[in-house]
Order: C-alpha cells, then structure tokens, then sequence
C-alpha cells in the first residue's frame, strides 16, 4: 500500500513511486485506485462499494503526491478546483542541461499524439493544440545536473515533460522526450513536490508535501529547496 500523506472523511492524499499505476490501463498492474479502495474498506470495515475520485493523473514514470476524494461532493468540488486553477501544483525535475534563465514563465500550444502517446510543442497554434504554461526555476545544480522547480499553470497531457524539452532541458531518464539513457528504476526525474488549495468541505487552507523520491540523485539536491 502507497504511504498516505492525508487522510480525512473527504479526501484522501497518498505518495505515488515511479513504478506506480494511478489508474488501471492495458498492462493488468494493480493500480493505485484499486489499492486505496481496499485500504480504505478494510479500515472502515466497508462491506459495499468504496467510494474513491481521481481528481488529477500522474505519469506512471513520475513519482509524489495524489489526490482522491473520498465522496462525491469532494470529487465535484475538487474537479471544479482543478478546472479553475485554484490547486497550486508544484513540480521538482531534474535535467542535465542548465535552462536558457534561472526563472521563466513559458507558454507554448501543446499537440498529443495518440498513436505515440507523445505530445508534440509548438511556438504557435496548430489544428487541435492547446494552449501550455508553466513557470519554471532553477533551484540547485551538481556535478552534472541542474534541479529545477516548475509550477504548472496547466494540466495538458505530458505537458512538463515536453515543455522542458522544448527549451533544450529534457527531464533524466525521459527517453521519450529526448534524454539519452533511462533511469536505473525505468521512471523519470520528475517528482509531484506539493499540492496546495482550499479544502473542498471544511474551507480551510492545506498544503500537502511529499518526501523526497529515495534512489536517484535526489539526494544531492535536498538541501536546495525548503
């Protein structure tokens, strides 16, 4: 079972590991929907259906924190949230090439391909993109890697992913979008930090944080963010 970060009668935060599935797709993995239900009915001693919202996705190969509502008027609320940009996603990546500036806001239009399950960034718009933003900072670097911080003004598919790349920054271990070798654990060096909002049910301000991802090089950079 993922380690939980917050758990109240409404929502449900936990900790995703790279190898991690959010939700259920062709490969047959458990994902982690599926493993929070049964915490969630075990704990509660549900015999019934354990009702569970995904409000937001993480890539399988990126690793922090996600998000469930436990009942329907959060998972309502919570969507209505995510769809006004009222949650503060805040993102930390690693990539070996220092970015053009140490802090941007960058927009591009954003195409995904189905077939490829890539998305393809453009300077302007193109039949089907959308509209990507970001902000991004340099935050720390090592012998050979820079780490860069990313508030996400979007939610497009692959968005930071691509974007770095776009800018000559592909994420460590991202072959898809352009970094030469994989990682040791098959994921990518793009780590789901925190998540900030309102609560959608007591109104009150939370803020929920994920550890550091263990392995990598994460370590190195730990003393560079707060």
């Amino acid at each position: 079972m993922a380690e939980i970060l917050y758990e109240d009668n409404h929502i449900i935060a936990v900790y995703k590991k790279s190898s991690d599935l959010a939700q259920g797709d062709k490969t047959g993995d458990i994902p982690l929907e599926v493993e929070i239900k049964k915490y969630l009915a075990e704990k509660y001693k549900k015999t019934g259906e354990v009702f569970l919202g995904v409000v937001h996705r993480l890539d399988r190969p990126v690793s922090g924190v996600m998000l469930f509502a436990r009942t329907s008027k959060a998972l309502s609320r919570l969507n209505e949230m995510f769809k006004t940009k009222q949650v503060k996603k805040t993102y930390l990546a690693i990539v070996k090439e220092r970015p053009p500036e140490d802090e941007a806001t960058i927009t591009h239009f954003l195409k995904k391909n189905e077939s490829q399950n890539k998305t393809y960034v453009y300077d302007h718009e193109v039949k089907g993109s959308k509209e990507g933003s970001l902000t991004y900072r340099l935050k720390g670097r090592s012998e050979k890697y820079y780490l860069v911080e990313v508030e996400l003004h979007s939610g497009r598919h692959h968005q930071i992913r691509a974007q770095l790349a776009k800018i000559g920054c592909p994420i460590k271990g991202d072959l898809k979008y352009g970094f030469a070798r994989s990682n040791d654990d098959g994921g990518i060096s793009l780590f789901a930090r925190r998540l900030e909002f309102i609560h959608p049910v007591k109104k009150e301000p939370v803020t929920i944080i994920g550890h550091f991802p263990e392995g990598d090089i994460w370590s190195v950079f730990m003393d560079s963010i707060e």
